[in-house]
């Protein structure tokens, strides 16, 4: 039995969840609106969780998307700590772990991803942290104190985000990753592999091309064994493996899913009515001329506002370039684009290595940009990759200085190596 019924029904309580609340109310000021989320929190940011909480740079009660009295200025109804096992998409439909049945006009999946889990002995362990929410921060904070000892397998974002937490708070940390060097996905070789030099010289022990075979607990310690024969002991395990895009839900309403929930340039799914935004859609880059899904931030924001823009009648394209970032010590840097190093790269750096902008090449086009160390840069580089011409290395240096004159100058000279 359908107990109400609604607008617009957001299943998400994420930022995408949250930020369509924004978009929606850009154009309809009146609409019902639900918002479904599994975590008993408001939305949040997810970033602090392995960045600022960590460094003291943000509180918990800063990191939420909006307070509390936001969603009821909007009329928006919240139903947290709530999983939405069924879409219905011929009577418009959801059920929920209570057995509430609510109808929509308009639905909005933002259901983001969830932690890859590893199939070893050992990987469902009490205690390992597959990190990813606020609760995952919450239980660990607890844990940490000077002294103590931690294993983080993966070498990715976050993993290279929360070995740096933690080495910044005491902790002795070991890395685990089947990647010859840290952030291999998005970092060319000689970048890796100069960051990874500067987190063993900061005291992080790293076991790289190597991975974790299995899990034990030993009293109160977790013992890692690796593929490479190493045995680790440590108070802590964190895993940042990645995650999946959870298209669970669409998957099994009969809407179209592929590496992700399948949309148009309008955050529609292959049905007209129900959207998806954030980690779990996979949508149409307008400027790189490819589909693509995208595990950020930027993305979320965006993609969500839009997403609730359109649910209300926008009728608008996605044409937005969402960009990333990372602090990794002292090194940090922001990216949009494509960021493949198996894509051509050219390095223009100020500072080896450290300062300089890294492009990101197909056939001699601009695919994406790194400014590293290098900030306010982010319309340049946006710029760049639309133009799509032809560019010689020597055309590259300097590149993104002459298409932003206006803004604060730092200086880039052609790299002694090239990857």
């Amino acid at each position: 039995m359908v107990e109400k019924g609604y607008n617009y029904v957001i299943v998400g309580g994420g930022l995408a969840g949250a930020s369509a609340v924004e978009g929606i109310r850009e154009r309809d000021k009146e609409g019902s609106i639900l918002l479904v989320g599994s975590e008993r929190q408001l939305p949040y940011h997810r970033p602090p969780l392995s960045k600022k909480l960590w460094f003291g740079k943000k509180k918990v009660g800063e990191i939420f998307v909006y307070e509390e009295e936001f969603y009821a200025r909007n009329g928006v109804d919240l139903e947290l700590g709530a999983l939405v096992t069924s879409v219905d998409i011929d009577r418009k439909t959801i059920l929920d772990d209570t057995g509430r049945q609510v109808h929509f006009d308009k639905l909005l999946l933002a259901t983001g991803g969830v932690p890859r889990r590893l199939d070893i002995p050992g990987g469902d362990l009490d205690g390992i942290s597959y990190y990813r929410y606020l609760e995952d921060y919450l239980v660990m904070r607890s844990e940490v104190s000077e002294g103590k000892s931690a294993v983080v397998v993966g070498g990715g974002f976050i993993g290279s985000e929360m070995a740096a937490a933690l080495s910044f708070n005491k902790i002795a940390v070991t890395m685990v990753y089947p990647e010859p060097y840290i952030v291999a996905r998005i970092f060319p070789q000689s970048l890796g592999r100069a960051i990874q030099q500067h987190y063993i010289d900061r005291g992080i022990t790293i076991l790289h091309d190597d991975l974790p075979i299995a899990f034990q607990k030993r009293a109160d310690k977790f013992v890692t064994q690796t593929k490479g024969g190493a045995e680790v002991e440590s108070d802590i395990l964190v895993v940042g493996a990645g995650i999946l895009p959870d298209i669970n839900l669409a998957e099994r309403a009969g809407l179209d899913v592929a590496n992700g929930v399948m949309v148009n340039d309008r955050l529609q799914t292959s049905h007209p009515d129900i959207y998806a935004a954030g980690d779990n859609a996979n949508f149409p880059y307008a400027v790189l001329g490819q589909r693509m899904r995208i595990e950020h931030w930027d993305n979320a924001l965006n993609q969500g506002r839009l997403a609730g823009a359109n649910m209300a009648g926008a009728d608008e394209p996605y044409t937005y370039m969402p960009y990333f970032y990372s602090d990794l010590f002292e090194f940090g840097y922001e990216a949009v684009g494509d960021i493949d190093p198996r894509l051509e790269t050219f390095a223009a750096w100020k500072k080896e290595n450290d300062t300089g902008v890294i492009y990101y090449l197909k056939e001699g086009r601009v695919r994406g940009v790194m400014l590293c160390n290098v900030w306010e840069k982010l319309d340049a580089a946006r710029e760049l990759i639309r133009k799509g011409e032809r560019m010689s290395k020597e055309d590259l240096v300097g590149a993104i200085r002459r298409l932003a004159p206006s803004e604060r100058q730092f200086v880039v000279v052609k790299p002694r190596c090239q990857v």
